[in-house]
């Protein structure tokens, strides 16, 4: 069974934590100091190894997020995926993003209220 419901799929492992999805989505959404459609997180940096130190940037939708409504009615991607300078994100049903997953190992599957 098909499921039509569209989200945002983001391999964290190739984000760079520029804040382009972030600047983009306040820019196309007016909106105000203090709300996100969408954040970016950094997590780290902690040491694994005496060699490997982890430090991760995690873009993280919002309840403001629409995906971009008037955007995708127009066939547009949503602006943060546009805007993605590590192109790291993708939008498209939830059975595309999930297959486009598979053998991802730090990717995150999002699907806001439509």
């Amino acid at each position: 069974m098909a499921n039509n419901k569209y989200g945002i799929l983001i391999d964290y492992e190739y984000c760079t934590g520029c804040h382009s999805c972030e600047v983009a989505c306040k820019k196309e959404h007016d909106l105000a100091e203090g709300q996100y459609g969408i954040q970016l997180t950094e997590i780290g940096p902690w040491k694994i190894n005496d060699d490997k130190w982890e430090y991760t940037f995690m873009p993280v939708i919002t309840k403001l997020c629409d995906l971009c409504a008037e955007r995708t009615a127009m066939g547009k991607v949503p602006t943060c995926v546009h805007h993605c300078q590590a192109w790291c994100m993708y939008y498209g049903t939830v059975d595309e993003l999930t297959e486009k997953m598979t053998g991802k190992t730090r990717a995150v599957l999002i699907t806001p209220e439509q």
